[in-house]
């Protein structure tokens, strides 16, 4: 009996009302804080309207155009390739890097950009959510520190590799 390729979840999320898109859609699910999901979509499209603010000054010719493609640039840039597990051999713990599957790069991207955002205090949530996703679609900020953290631990525990299955 092998295991199914999809879930319930994924086959039944809706695409968001305004955007289309179904990634969005998960994200706003993780904004979401106690079934109040009408609030965390006005967060995620406030700070939209943030971001395109910001692109309207914009200059550079390679810069996206619109804030859902910041948005994706964002998700793309903070995913991880691969993360270290903990693995029990001979008595001794020892830090294995492995790949991570799609699906756990993406819900990876989402809590760290989350945790970057809620971690800041003193301002609006959405310019917190702008301000993070704008920085990390451009290789910045604590999302992406996280990721290259993540990285450099793979990388510094590379001699364990062979023990990942």
């Amino acid at each position: 009996m092998g295991r199914k390729s999809f879930t319930a979840a994924a086959t039944q999320l809706r695409p968001d009302p305004r955007y289309s898109d179904r990634v969005l859609s998960r994200f706003i699910n993780c904004v979401m804080q106690d079934g109040k999901k009408s609030v965390a979509q006005r967060v995620v499209y406030d700070s939209f309207g943030i971001i395109n603010e910001k692109l309207s000054k914009e200059t550079s010719p390679e810069a996206p155009k619109e804030a859902l493609e910041v948005f994706n640039r964002a998700i793309e840039n903070v995913k991880p390739f691969v993360e270290v597990r903990s693995k029990r051999i001979g008595g001794a713990n020892y830090q294995v890097p492995m790949q991570v599957n799609k699906k756990r790069q993406q819900s990876l991207a989402f809590r760290w950009l989350l945790e970057a955002i809620r971690s800041e205090k003193g301002r609006p949530m959405a310019s917190r959510m702008a301000d993070e996703l704008y920085n990390a679609a451009r290789g910045e900020g604590k999302a992406m520190q996280t990721r290259d953290q993540t990285h450099r631990m793979a990388e510094a525990n590379r001699a364990f590799a062979h023990f990942a299955n």
